[in-house]
C-alpha cells in the first residue's frame, strides 16, 4: 500500500475511502498549457496515483503570464518534462507516463487504448479537441473538456454543464456545431465561461498546430478553469 500520510488534509475531508480510490486511479491529462499545466498539479496533490500527461511545447517568453511550468530560467525546455518533475516531487509514488508530443487527431485513438479511468482535455487547438471529445465519447471514457478561457477576468463566470448549456463561449459554440455534424448534442461535460471575451485581445498566430488566433489571457483565468476541471476529474471519481 502507497504512503497516504502526505494527504491527511484530504483523508480529513473526504475520508479514507476516497483517498484510496483516487489513489488507484488513473487520469490523462491533454496539453499542459495555462489550463492542463494547474489542471494536471492539482489532480497529482489530490493524490491520484496514476498520471499520463502529454504536450509537445516547451516554454516561451509568453506563457509565464499564465502557465505553470513557464519561468525566466527554463525558455525553450519541454513542458512536459518540467511537469514530469514537478509531479514526482509532489509525489515521488506517482505512476506516471509522459508523451512529450504535440497532440494530433492521429495519435488520440492510440491514446484512448490506455483506457484511463478519467480525461482532462485541455487542448488548445480545435482540430484536435474534437476528434479527442468525439473519439473519447465514442469509447465511453469519463472526461471533462475546458472550453475558451482566453480574453476573460473574471473567474466567478466560470461553470461547468453539459455543452448542450453552454452559452457566450465561441469556443463551445464552434464545437457544439462540429459536434451536431456527427449527430452529438449532448453528454460532453465542460468548462466554460459567461463572461464575453473582449474582442480587443484577439491575436493571430502562424497557424501552426491547428491554432490560427488566440485571446490575451490574464495570469489567474487559465488556473482558475484548471481547478474546476480538476475539481469535476476528483469529484467524479470519488463519487462526489
Amino acid at each position: 500500500m502507497k504512503d497516504l500520510t502526505w494527504l491527511s488534509r484530504t483523508e480529513a475531508l473526504v475520508g479514507r475511502d476516497a483517498l484510496e480510490k483516487l489513489a488507484n486511479s488513473h487520469v490523462m491529462i491533454l496539453g499542459l498549457g495555462g489550463v492542463g499545466s494547474f489542471a494536471a498539479e492539482f489532480i497529482c496533490r489530490a493524490g491520484v496515483g496514476k498520471m499520463t500527461i502529454i504536450d509537445g511545447d516547451t516554454v516561451d517568453p509568453s506563457n509565464r503570464n499564465r502557465q505553470l511550468p513557464a519561468l525566466s530560467s527554463n525558455h525553450g525546455v519541454s513542458k512536459a518534462q518540467i511537469m514530469k518533475e514537478r509531479l514526482l516531487d509532489i509525489n515521488p509514488e506517482l505512476d506516471l507516463t509522459v508523451f512529450e508530443e504535440f497532440i494530433i487527431p492521429e495519435r488520440i485513438p492510440s491514446l484512448l487504448e490506455l483506457k484511463p479511468d478519467y480525461a482532462v482535455e485541455a487542448i488548445d487547438s480545435i482540430t484536435p479537441k474534437l476528434f479527442f471529445i468525439r473519439l473519447a465519447f465514442a469509447a465511453n471514457i469519463p472526461f471533462v473538456s475546458s472550453m475558451g478561457a482566453g480574453g476573460k477576468v473574471d473567474p466567478t463566470k466560470i461553470k461547468i454543464a453539459d455543452i448542450s448549456e453552454s452559452y457566450n463561449c465561441k469556443l463551445a459554440q464552434h464545437i457544439r456545431k462540429k459536434l451536431r455534424k456527427h449527430d452529438i448534442r449532448q453528454g460532453i461535460k465542460v468548462a466554460f465561461s459567461t463572461e464575453l471575451p473582449d474582442k480587443a485581445s484577439l491575436l493571430y498566430t502562424d497557424g501552426s498546430n491547428y491554432k490560427k488566433s488566440a485571446y490575451g489571457t490574464m495570469s489567474y483565468l487559465p488556473a482558475a478553469f484548471g481547478g474546476a476541471i480538476a475539481s469535476v476529474a476528483i469529484r467524479d471519481l470519488i463519487g462526489r
